[in-house]
């Protein structure tokens, strides 16, 4: 295969939740005999399974996934975390000549090992942080983004609404050095050749399966995982719980709103997050092949990475990096 010849070879499979980026990886990584490395920010936790979609028991057993499950819902993965883990997976990968898939649609995380992002080093400061994240939970998560997206639009380009730690952090740099966040945020050499794959639906399909994806959740047992993870002492507080789908369902559960308001709620937001998700990928990089996700997909992702001219220009990227 053309990838053997080539430094630090990477297939970075991208696109909005919900569009089969797994099933497709699942196929790819089997096929070329590689292991996938998750860029899912939510699959990281034990416990948080159904709500998240995590590859399935038999996708696990067909290939061989870094970073699920790797930390509890109170031990919060930061970008740096993230990329520090990633490319020891990478590398250890990369040593037994084997061919790594990244796989997510979490932009910020994506990008951040790609391109080597070198987070500010800004000290914390605790009681700032600690202002900033009750104004977070009296605001609301997406409030509180907004807050962000005006002062440092870029920044909040690429932090989910939803995480609120994040926005937090962004804003305490901000606050501290009175320089935005994203300018703070430098870019490194990038150290892998990288051929990226993007999945695509037309937005009414992509909706359709968000519908039947939650109410599979639903069936089999949402409610009662994140009915779990509070009796395990996981506060509605942390910043895993206020992802979409947990939050709601905490709600429901706290008396706040119905199952039904809380499925119509989940449905909407996850509607709003596949609208950020896919035009930040497509504003952002135009190196990404894009592919409609039908039967023809794995066949046509299949050329992508078998052809030595995509090869030679992910090598000639590293070649121009900054």
């Amino acid at each position: 295969m053309p990838w053997h010849d080539f430094p630090n070879p990477l297939v970075a499979i991208v696109g909005p939740t919900a569009v089969g980026k797994t099933a497709l990886a699942v196929e790819l990584a089997e096929h070329f005999g590689g292991e996938i490395v998750s860029a899912d920010s939510r699959q990281f936790y034990r416990g948080m399974d159904i709500g998240t979609a995590k590859p399935t028991a038999a996708e696990l057993a067909r290939v061989r996934h870094h970073l699920i499950d790797v930390a509890h819902p109170d031990e919060p993965w930061s970008l740096a975390a993230f990329k520090r883990e990633a490319e020891a997976a990478l590398a250890d990968i990369h040593a037994r000549g084997k061919l790594p898939f990244l796989v997510g649609g979490t932009g910020q995380y994506v990008y951040g090992l790609l391109d080597d992002w070198q987070i500010p080093n800004q000290e914390p400061d605790i009681r700032m942080r600690t202002v900033l994240e009750a104004w977070g939970r009296s605001l609301g998560p997406h409030a509180f983004h907004h807050k962000l997206a005006l002062v440092d639009p870029a920044a909040a380009a690429v932090i989910q609404p939803e995480n609120l730690r994040r926005t937090v952090r962004a804003l305490e740099v901000i606050l501290l050095t009175g320089r935005r966040f994203s300018e703070q945020r430098r870019v490194g050499s990038s150290r892998y050749s990288v051929v990226k794959i993007g999945l695509i639906r037309p937005r009414p399909e992509l909706y359709a399966r968000v519908d039947a994806r939650i109410a599979t959740m639903l069936e089999d047992g949402l409610v009662e995982e994140v009915r779990r993870l509070r009796e395990q002492g996981f506060s509605n507080e942390l910043p895993t719980l206020s992802a979409i789908g947990y939050r709601e369902i905490c709600a429901y559960l706290d008396g706040k709103m119905s199952l039904d308001e809380a499925v119509v709620r989940m449905k909407r937001l996850t509607r709003d997050y596949i609208r950020r998700q896919a035009n930040w990928f497509k504003q952002n990089d135009p190196s990404i092949h894009w592919l409609p996700a039908d039967e023809q997909s794995v066949t046509k992702a299949f050329q992508w990475i078998e052809t030595d001219a995509n090869w030679m220009i992910a090598q000639q990227n590293i070649l121009e990096t900054p």
